[in-house]
């Protein structure tokens, strides 16, 4: 109603004029012309708060909200929204189940706690109350069986757990294993290029001679140092590997 009140007027007298089309509307034209006027206001004045803007039609029943904005200042096109509503909603027992699903409806039901519910209450309804449905021996087998049948039901569920567990730890046991491989890469990488490095210092210090030759042998034997470092490192991710490897055989 908010963002476009030009189309809501027009839907509003649209369903005026239903009404009065198939006499549903007591007072005819005038209450009509009535109903229109303050449904217009309605739209300019109230329908801008922030109430409106905020409406959860999931969480919020829309007759109780519109009652409480209608019913002192608009009581013309109060009745003409109960009777709309009435229309298109009816009891909905039979129609669609809404008033069932409300009684049923529990905040800690599963999925399939809820179905097999809803299709319970639609047997009952169909035969006509609870004293009238037949006790055949297929529910009769159902009734006995109930406790071992929800148990096997927690076994498996149990089951798909354990399962959706195990199958966690394996991802992220192959994650950590990929990590590990890629870490070696790069230390191998590493190891190679500081030994390199060590290998050109120390044959270019062997033509010169004095504080070059210091400084080249002295930056060689640095390189070497950290290569030898690294290849510890190395030797530690190996092992590493090695173990995620064999964990990840046994998940």
């Amino acid at each position: 109603m908010v963002r476009d009140p030009e189309w809501c007027i027009s839907q509003m007298k649209s369903l005026v004029q239903t009404f009065i089309q198939g006499q549903k509307l007591a007072g005819g034209i005038a209450v009509g012309d009535v109903i229109i006027q303050q449904f217009t206001s309605f739209l300019s004045v109230v329908g801008r708060e922030e109430e409106f803007v905020s409406f959860q039609p999931l969480t919020q029943r829309l007759d109780v909200f519109l009652h409480s904005k209608l019913c002192t200042s608009h009581p013309d096109l109060l009745k003409f929204c109960q009777s709309a509503l009435l229309l298109s909603h009816g009891q909905a027992t039979v129609e669609r189940g809404f008033s069932v699903n409300k009684e049923v409806e529990t905040c800690n039901l599963y999925d399939e706690s809820l179905e097999a519910l809803r299709l319970i209450c639609d047997k009952v309804i169909g035969c006509g109350g609870i004293l009238k449905v037949p006790l055949t021996k297929e529910l009769l087998a159902s009734a006995a069986s109930a406790r071992s049948q929800y148990m096997l039901y927690l076994d498996n569920e149990r089951k798909k757990k354990e399962s959706a567990t195990q199958e966690l730890k394996r991802k992220a046991a192959e994650k950590e294993l990929e990590d590990l491989r890629n870490q070696r890469r790069v230390l191998n990488s590493v190891c190679d290029s500081l030994e390199i490095d060590a290998d050109k210092c120390a044959e270019m210090a062997e033509g010169k001679a004095g504080t070059k030759m210091a400084e080249l042998i002295t930056k060689s034997n640095s390189l070497r140092r950290r290569h030898k470092d690294k290849k510890a490192e190395l030797l530690q991710v190996e092992k590493m590997i090695e173990e995620k490897a064999t964990q990840l055989r046994h998940l």
